[in-house]
């Protein structure tokens, strides 16, 4: 079976890598922080047991199994070798930049790279390595085990074989694949980040509380989540840091970060990764309103 390192053992990073290897792939998870490779196991055993019982398909998951499949790096020299790299830091430019040029001298020329990212734009990322058109956007949802569907975006040299090996890849892993093309936010951010923004506008100035803009999507609407149930579950900082990627790509004014959001982050309030965003995690019945 292939090997797929996967970059970033966040929230997003542990899942994939979770699914990766509940697929049969052996999964290589790097990320620069030695206690948050030491804490992964952990944490990744946790979610298995969540996600077997929220859905059918995991249910058939077992975590000794998955987990046996799973090696941990601090390195992203020994990604050299694997078929396929899903990077998933931080939705920073320069941390981007970083990464990648770290990556462009350690990769062989058989390597896939698929860019993880909310709004980063693919061409961008792709030009810092040397063979750009083995590079693609694979925009996967949280929660990863979850959701059915993964953003697969073309970049402007990405090849015809790598978007046909990107949508096989996402197939493996019971995602259906949809092929977008290359613009700051593609698709799902481009709308999903207005929602969130606005809905946390709407907060700010007394118009409604979380909980009765997030039941207005959802028994108005039929979403299954709310924008700042949404937004808490990505955690408030990547919202905040993916709206300023949007708004100094586009310059448009829509993007213009709520202040309530910022405020939000500086206070540490994240959403569900710290415990506390526009709902409170800390209690048993986490998210209770």
């Amino acid at each position: 079976m292939a090997t797929v390192g996967v970059i970033g053992a966040g929230v997003m990073g542990k899942d994939v890598a979770l699914t990766c290897a509940a697929y049969g792939y052996d999964v290589l998870l790097c990320d620069s922080d030695a206690d948050v490779l030491a804490s992964a196991p952990g944490q990744m055993r946790r979610r298995v047991r969540k996600y077997r019982m929220m859905s059918p398909a995991v249910a058939e998951w077992h975590a000794d199994d998955v987990l046996g499949r799973v090696s941990r790096t601090g390195d992203v020299a020994d990604l050299a070798g694997a078929d396929w790299i899903v990077e998933n830091i931080v939705e920073d430019p320069e941390a981007k930049r970083e990464l990648y040029l770290r990556l462009r001298e350690v990769c062989t020329e058989t390597v896939r790279v698929a860019v993880n990212t909310s709004c980063m734009p693919i061409t961008r990322i792709a030009s810092l390595m040397p063979h750009p058109q083995r590079v693609i956007g694979m925009h996967f949802m949280n929660p990863v085990p979850l959701i059915d569907g993964v953003e697969v975006i073309r970049g402007q040299h990405t090849s015809d074989d790598t978007v046909k090996a990107a949508e096989e890849f996402a197939g493996s892993l019971g995602k259906r694949p949809i092929v977008v093309n290359d613009m700051p936010g593609f698709v799902s951010n481009r709308l999903s980040h207005l929602f969130m923004n606005e809905a946390a506008f709407l907060v700010q100035d007394g118009v409604a509380a979380p909980e009765q803009v997030d039941d207005v999507f959802k028994l108005g609407y039929g979403h299954r989540m709310g924008p700042l149930e949404t937004a808490d579950l990505i955690g408030l900082d990547t919202v905040v840091n993916s709206l300023a990627v949007l708004y100094d790509e586009f310059q448009d004014p829509k993007f213009r970060c709520c202040p309530l959001l910022k405020k939000m982050v500086d206070a540490g309030f994240l959403g569900r990764k710290s415990g506390r965003g526009f709902y409170d995690y800390t209690t048993s019945t986490a998210g209770a309103r």
